[in-house]
């Protein structure tokens, strides 16, 4: 469905990649009206916005005043989109100050806003900056967070603007929420876990698993544009770092309960919609392991790995909720609920896996079972559409929600 949409830009480096943001937005049959800044200009013209676009392109209040463009544009969108945002951008729409087009149509917005700061690292850990993002996010505003990377000249770290195709991601979530209150998961912090583990036989191979992370991926954006802080921990994916989240890279099952303890101490729910392995080898060779001339194959001795889920489950606060995952190859639903049970978890997503089922693919077909007893069979849907259900869920019952 076409969407009207404000694509604000503020000056940084970054406004480049503004370029291709709005360019998937068009592709996409949404009608886009750019409003950068006057220092935006200054990296990229006008003329370029207006042809990418299709609309005329302003930075002041002055131009087309007949028109009332300072209240008009806020009032008439869809969503407000700004990227990159600058600290000086924060900082102005934080404290409701209007000097400049862009900044009068976050006032007067009254859809969903969605933030994408770019800055240096030691200016988004600013405590004044840090104050405006929670004053903003307190008032229903998505500012995701910036993704860790080169920035400006040799520095490195915190305060890159994410992909905008993940950026485009988050958008179109948000849009087809169509939400204007403050979202339901802001001020909450969420793990999500995504991907399979790998547990090294020797130098070259390993004992792992199909798992490609897409399930856990979608969860992670689906929490960031219902305005979650989100800690996404990813085990041998090699997707797109999801816009907004803080990534934490792991390899094998212990790295992931290592991770994943440390993130749940203070998190409000926790998916574990990674694939860890059951088993592990018992010793590591250092030298990759040759054919003997005989042809017989060597020994493998396995050991079992921890069980992650039921660690947490045991360490889970009364008010946290956990989320687990099944994948099973024949009764799934009856191996679902033991593992519900066993595991101590408060919903468990089910579904059935095999060749050509689930790893891989862009939907998924799962059956979610509650502690409470409660059912939901979803058919065969995207991996994105999954999510957003099983977060409804999650929602319904965390402490304090409405």
């Amino acid at each position: 469905m076409s969407a009207s949409i404000v694509l604000g830009v503020g000056g940084g480096i970054a406004a480049y990649k503004a370029c291709e943001l709005l360019r998937l937005f068009t592709e996409s049959g949404h009608q886009v009206r750019v409003v950068p800044t006057a220092s935006a200009l200054r990296f990229v013209g006008a003329p370029t916005w207006a042809a990418l676009s299709g609309q005329p392109v302003a930075d002041d209040v002055w131009t087309d005043v007949h028109e009332v463009p300072h209240v008009r544009l806020g009032q008439q969108a869809d969503l407000v989109v700004v990227a990159p945002t600058t600290t000086d951008l924060l900082a102005k729409a934080a404290h409701g100050l209007a000097d400049d087009l862009l900044t009068n149509t976050l006032l007067t917005a009254r859809c969903p806003v969605l933030l994408a700061p770019a800055m240096h690292t030691e200016m988004w850990e600013h405590p004044a900056t840090v104050a405006n993002v929670a004053t903003l996010r307190s008032r229903g505003v998505r500012v995701i967070e910036p993704a860790v990377g080169r920035l400006t000249g040799v520095d490195t770290g915190k305060g890159r603007l994410p992909d905008p195709a993940e950026i485009f991601a988050v958008a179109r979530q948000v849009l087809a929420r169509g939400d204007v209150a403050p979202t339901d998961l802001a001020g909450r912090r969420v793990v999500v876990t995504a991907g399979g583990t790998r547990e090294p036989l020797d130098p070259v191979r390993f004992l792992g698993n199909r798992s490609s992370g897409k399930q856990g991926y979608a969860f992670a954006r689906a929490a960031v544009a219902r305005g979650a802080r989100v800690t996404l921990i990813a085990a041998n994916v090699s997707l797109p770092d999801p816009a907004g989240v803080d990534l934490i890279r792991v390899g094998t099952t212990a790295e992931l309960r290592e991770a994943t303890v440390k993130a749940a101490v203070d998190a409000d729910a926790v998916v574990m919609a990674a694939a860890p392995a059951d088993f592990r080898p018992a010793t590591y060779a250092a030298g990759k392991i040759k054919k003997s001339d005989d042809g017989v194959a060597p020994t493998i001795e396995l050991v079992t790995n921890p069980d992650i889920a039921a660690e947490l489950g045991q360490r889970k606060r009364p008010e946290q909720l956990l989320v687990v995952f099944a994948a099973e190859t024949g009764d799934a639903e009856a191996n679902g609920r033991a593992k519900l049970a066993r595991k101590r978890a408060d919903l468990i997503v089910i579904n059935e896996v095999g060749h050509d089922k689930v790893f891989g693919a862009d939907t998924n077909t799962v059956t979610v079972i509650g502690a409470d007893g409660s059912v939901s069979r979803l058919p065969e849907q995207a991996k994105e559409a999954v999510a957003d259900t099983v977060w409804d869920l999650v929602v319904a019952r965390l402490p304090g929600s409405s």
